[in-house]
């Protein structure tokens, strides 16, 4: 059968099964006196969990509490959710967006072959992944200024001495995306060079297209394919320092269950549900809960053909998968907000900036909206030391104190780092909870 018949029949085979058994979304806010609960109902299929918590991530909701279903046909999720101030969901706006975004009139359980990528006229996307070092955003940036890009937006992710970036730029002169195959190839050769530096033998992609993808999902794709999961030598040190996460197999069902026990924060249950996803696991049953600054996750899975994870070489790699999406998004170092009147060439001179004061960027976001550019930076000395308070007295006088602000104490970023990937530290904050007898659980060792 022509494949992309077969793509057409089971996208009328979903539009079908969707009609006959449209999604109900109920949201309440009396039923929970700190959070909104959001329950949602449909046909189930492979992929739709994450498109529900991305929906929900997407708005900056807080997921305090989760309870996921989905064997068999039909999918049954309830959410706790609150703003970013811990209150309960009570703007108008918001609550349509869910309802729209979830219920019938949604397309979140359209095929996964298309989610979150569109063709966009608008800009030029560039995907960047290599060895982190630093002033490396610095010397894209240059680059790219002196290809005549403009940077719009960009999310940048370091981890395990790699790094990632999705970009998006548009030319100079137009202000619109750049069109021209040859000056993308040129683009393209000059940045990947540029990621390889003096190394010719490291490891460096560089993509350049007109898609419009979920940013955060494809950073996590790029930075996996990355295998920056892949442990150094130095990791066995600090192991018993890393999110706590366990798999084990629940034989008399016929699952493996995944425990993750670490500190909560933002976007936590996306980066864990994303990472499973693309390895190809189904999520049968979840249970996802915060106690304070902590956070327990329980998944009950099994991989795409069926069965539950079969080897202790498969366990160790899911294993070490789940600790790296969990540490990409936790930022080293010291926070930096930038908000000013977007001009060419402002990301390269901020960066050049941060690394001729000896700081290096660990993360950054960069968006611009109606000619502002709004961007968030997290920094640290380029030879491990906590920042220097007067070197960050000394950068917001060239850049303008109003413009560059600091979101913390420079003093602490040195307890931030302990914050960081590799350094969280459990003891015994939590408590033993499951949802099944673990005397029908057995480990592999």
């Amino acid at each position: 059968m022509n494949m992309s018949f077969s793509h057409d029949m089971d996208d009328e085979y979903e539009k079908f099964i969707r009609r006959m058994n449209p999604p109900r979304v109920v949201i309440d806010n009396e039923a929970c006196k700190n959070a909104t609960v959001i329950r949602v109902d449909s046909a189930n299929k492979h992929g739709i969990l994450l498109e529900v918590v991305q929906i929900l991530t997407d708005l900056n909701l807080i997921i305090t509490k989760a309870y996921i279903s989905s064997d068999g046909s039909w999918f049954m999720d309830v959410f706790n959710v609150t703003d970013q101030d811990g209150n309960k969901i009570i703007d108008e706006v918001i609550l349509d967006y869910i309802m729209k975004s979830l219920g019938p009139e949604s397309c979140f359980t359209s095929s996964l072959r298309s989610v979150g990528v569109k063709q966009s006229m608008d800009h030029t996307a560039i995907e960047l992944t290599g060895t982190d070092r630093p002033g490396l955003l610095s010397e894209v940036s240059a680059v790219l200024r002196h290809l005549k890009c403009n940077v719009v937006n960009a999310e940048v992710w370091t981890h395990n001495a790699r790094a990632a970036a999705v970009m998006q730029v548009t030319d100079e002169e137009t202000g619109t995306a750049i069109a021209d195959p040859e000056r993308l190839s040129r683009i393209k050769t000059l940045l990947c060079n540029l990621l390889r530096g003096s190394n010719k033998s490291s490891l460096a992609k560089t993509v350049v297209s007109h898609s419009v993808t979920h940013t955060d999902r494809r950073l996590h794709q790029m930075m996996f394919a990355d295998r920056d999961y892949d442990r150094t030598g130095d990791d066995a040190l600090v192991d018993r320092q890393r999110p706590n996460v366990d798999v084990v197999n629940w034989y008399d069902k016929d699952y493996s269950v995944v425990t993750i026990r670490c500190k909560d924060r933002p976007k936590l249950l996306f980066d864990t549900v994303c990472t499973l996803t693309d390895m190809d696991y189904v999520v049968f049953h979840a249970n996802i809960d915060t106690e304070g600054p902590d956070s327990y996750q329980e998944y009950y899975i099994r991989h795409i053909d069926g069965s539950p994870v079969k080897s202790d070489a498969e366990r160790q790699r899911v294993t070490q998968c789940l600790e790296a999406a969990i540490e990409r998004r936790v930022s080293e170092g010291l926070k930096l907000e930038l908000c000013t009147t977007d001009r060419v060439g402002l990301l390269s001179d901020v960066t050049r900036i941060f690394r001729e004061n000896s700081l290096t960027v660990t993360r950054a976001e960069v968006t611009t909206k109606a000619g502002k550019a709004v961007n968030t930076f997290y920094v640290r000395d380029a030879s491990g030391y906590p920042v220097d308070a007067k070197t960050i007295d000394s950068i917001r006088q060239v850049i303008g104190q109003t413009i560059l602000k600091v979101k913390g104490n420079p003093e602490d970023s040195k307890s931030d780092s302990q914050e960081s990937p590799t350094r969280f530290l459990f003891g015994g904050l939590f408590k033993s909870r499951s949802f099944v007898n673990f005397s029908s659980v057995r480990s592999y060792s």
